[in-house]
């Protein structure tokens, strides 16, 4: 499975990159109009992972655990343990070097190719074309193997005595790799980033004050937070004053940070709004002049735009739905606070 973003790494770009491998892909393809065959999927026992901080989240060791999925690290200074997976980056990184607009690995490759002038791609159409490469790849035979790596996999399936494991509930798959904080429900809300989420649901667990719940979030969006009881559901619980935009992360970060800078000690949801919406239009002001500009406006579209499927189609229950109150007898034991990712 991939995932491809303008974020950086993060504990949610690897949340999602695993929801894509873990899940089937037959309605994946045919929402990108693709008709070849990727019947690659299934709860992995082990990931081989390198030593970046987006693979330490505790995001990502938390939802492993729920899964039985072990985590196993590369020994610091040890590349050639990588080399599998490497090769196959520098595969499908030379396909990529070949389209019309790639910067190139380093400066002396681009030279004074116009990398911006020649690009002809929107992200989601770069994404059909990548997964076009990933079928292309699947089908050719591998040198090591002395067969295509889709029929290795298929002769694979047929000698397995037990399905694939999948999640229970795929729908929810995603709120498991979420980046979260721990919160309690307070009579006012719920407290995150300096911004108040509420619902009247929630108006059974404000009696439970004491006890803090795992608040998840998608730092693509940041209008809607996701509580789960101590079962394991997950409430829908949108900002408090839903007249307010959807805002990503990065954008809620660099307010804050322009506000520290300016003095502003006490911090408020207003004022990190009205702070978004003036670096907003001086953005969309400059859009025209600079490329800096132009990327970050590209960057916040695409961000808004992915980081609405969670918000929309993940089933959970919704905040409109009176909670009966929570089983807090046995107290909930997650990981510590999540880091930002």
């Amino acid at each position: 499975g991939f995932y491809i973003s303008l974020e950086k790494p993060s504990a949610t770009s690897v949340g999602m990159a695993i929801r894509h491998a873990v899940l089937p892909k037959d309605a994946w393809l045919a929402d990108r109009d693709l008709a070849f065959a990727w019947p690659v999927f299934g709860l992995p026992d082990i990931l081989h992972l390198d030593n970046a901080s987006e693979f330490h989240s505790r995001a990502l060791t938390r939802g492993c655990q729920q899964f039985g999925i072990d985590l196993h690290y590369r020994p610091p200074r040890t590349p050639h343990f990588g080399g599998h997976i490497e090769r196959l980056i520098g595969t499908t990184i030379g396909e990529v070097h070949l389209l019309p607009g790639t910067t190139f690995s380093n400066i002396q490759n681009k030279g004074d190719y116009d990398a911006e002038g020649e690009a002809c791609m929107t992200l989601k159409e770069f994404e059909r074309w990548f997964a076009l490469q990933v079928g292309i790849y699947h089908g050719t035979i591998h040198r090591a193997l002395g067969v295509p790596p889709m029929t290795a996999w298929r002769d694979d399936q047929t000698k397995r005595t037990e399905p694939l494991r999948l999640p229970a509930d795929q729908q929810r798959f995603l709120f498991d790799f979420l980046p979260f904080e721990m919160r309690r429900v307070r009579r006012d809300g719920i407290k995150l980033f300096h911004l108040v989420y509420w619902h009247g649901a929630l108006t059974t667990l404000v009696a439970n004050s004491v006890h803090k719940f795992p608040i998840k979030y998608n730092p693509l969006n940041l209008s809607t937070v996701y509580l789960e009881l101590p079962g394991g559901e997950h409430v829908i619980v949108p900002l408090r004053d839903k007249r307010r935009p959807a805002i990503t992360k990065f954008e809620h970060d660099y307010a804050l940070r322009a506000l520290r800078e300016r003095g502003r000690g006490a911090v408020d949801e207003q004022m990190l709004f009205e702070m978004v919406s003036t670096q907003r239009s001086i953005v969309l002001a400059a859009v025209t002049k600079t490329r800096g500009a132009r990327r970050t406006t590209q960057r916040l579209v695409d961000a808004l735009i992915r980081g609405e499927p969670p918000t929309v189609h993940l089933e959970a229950r919704e905040a409109n739905e009176q909670l009966a109150a929570p089983n807090l007898d046995g107290p909930v034991v997650p990981l510590a606070i999540e880091e930002r990712s």
